[in-house]
């Protein structure tokens, strides 16, 4: 897959790192969001692909990772692996994410090591290891594609830099779900049901 954006280069190594040193360094990333699909057959690759090009090709957005097992009719398995990082962007990346989660455990001492850890956990290229691909596998059934994507949208980085700017904090940043609108609708229906039941 084509090369997109990439962090500024010649960030200095998180060696004792603070918090404001790690969020600093994860604020030249956009928004990340986890992503996952299952397909039936392979149809992942009909338009899905040329998309996923289109939008990097336009920097809307970068793929950290990508991972994409098949498994056919017989059970025997097929898996395709992108990314748009090369192995050091992958290892620092891999650093911040493990700083962060080290801070939290154990303060500067847990995110010194936590670095380490995470960047030599990414070091190979990708987020996504074979713990996720057996997940995957053992989460489809035969005949069908499982698909889960790091991806970057690089299309929000500079709202993010101005609401940066303005000393603004981010509260929530949730997705409008399909499927919790409807159970919303369900349990206010349910709700309504009741009372008239009652006479409430």
């Amino acid at each position: 897959m084509d090369d997109m954006e990439a962090p500024p280069e010649g960030d200095p190594p998180l060696e004792d790192p603070t918090l404001e040193d790690v969020l600093d360094q994860l604020a030249e990333f956009g928004p990340v969001q986890i992503w996952s699909f299952v397909f039936d057959g392979n149809e992942f690759k009909g338009e899905i692909l040329p998309e996923l090009e289109r939008l990097k090709r336009e920097q809307v957005i970068r793929l950290i990772d990508l991972l994409v097992v098949r498994k056919d009719s017989m059970g025997a398995i097929a898996t395709l692996t992108a990314t748009d990082l090369d192995w050091e962007e992958m290892s620092s990346f891999g650093a911040l994410l493990g700083a962060l989660v080290g801070w939290g455990s154990s303060g500067p001492e847990g995110a010194a090591m936590g670095a380490i850890s995470g960047a030599a956990e990414l070091a190979e290229g990708h987020a996504f290891g074979e713990e996720t691909r057996l997940v995957l596998i053992e989460s489809i059934p035969p005949n069908s594609t499982a698909a889960i994507a790091l991806v970057e949208h690089i299309w929000a980085k500079p709202l993010q830099a101005a609401i940066s700017r303005a000393r603004g904090v981010e509260l929530r940043n949730d997705w409008l779900r399909i499927d919790e609108l409807i159970a919303r609708g369900i349990a206010s229906g349910a709700v309504g049901d009741a009372s008239a039941a009652t006479g409430d």
